[in-house]
């Protein structure tokens, strides 16, 4: 069972996200209404086929979307990178909820721009246990149409602000993401649920994604 009581994910990033302050949030949340009214980035929709991909895991061994269909459901989540604290505290409440999507006969896999020295980091630092990997040319994230360039004002808040060059850690050496987003797959292949937000302090809970997991039987 999950170490984490329902909702305790969101319960987290919303307090988190409480910490940042007025100035700087208000600058953040421009940015997401930007990005969202762009429509560059909608995230595919439920009903729709998820794209078949094959990419390198943190320790180099390429794991292919096909290969864990076989064995079942799979939750797919594309978060940011290890230097985001928001992406941090989702995939260790993923660790947390993973016996749960197990039980269930789900795979979890996590997907970042970033290269597989910097998925070996966040796997250790973490303790996952599950598929972390690397999509240096974001042709996945693009797939899925979850990639956007960061807004010109995002930018220079990250460079000035945050005093964090996004492009050193993006394995392809853009100012390109993936908007966090978690897409639970049947084993046909079918997207049954999804949360896509610009948004970053925001993410599907794993209780959401067990009760999707539920409607799948």
């Amino acid at each position: 069972m999950s170490t984490q009581p329902p909702g305790e994910l969101t319960r987290q990033l919303t307090e988190f996200a409480a910490q940042i302050p007025a100035p700087v949030a208000s600058r953040l949340a421009a940015a997401f209404a930007e990005v969202t009214a762009s429509g560059v980035a909608p995230g595919l929709a439920v009903g729709e086929q998820a794209p078949l991909f094959s990419l390198p895991d943190a320790t180099g061994h390429t794991v292919s979307l096909a290969s864990r269909l076989a064995r079942g459901p799979v939750v797919l989540s594309f978060y940011r990178g290890e230097w985001c604290p928001f992406c941090n505290l989702e995939l260790r409440a993923l660790q947390a909820a993973l016996p749960q999507f197990t039980e269930r006969g789900a795979v979890l896999i996590a997907i970042s721009p970033q290269s597989p020295d910097h998925s070996l980091s966040i796997a250790e630092k973490a303790g996952l246990t599950f598929d972390v990997l690397s999509d240096a040319h974001q042709e996945v994230i693009a797939a899925y149409r979850v990639q956007f360039t960061i807004p010109a004002d995002l930018k220079d808040l990250h460079l000035t602000v945050f005093g964090n060059d996004l492009s050193a850690h993006a394995a392809n050496g853009s100012w390109d993401l993936p908007i966090p987003a978690t897409f639970v797959i049947d084993r046909a292949g079918m997207i049954r649920a999804r949360h896509v937000s610009a948004d970053y302090t925001t993410r599907m809970d794993p209780d959401e994604i067990v009760a999707a997991l539920d409607s799948l039987a």
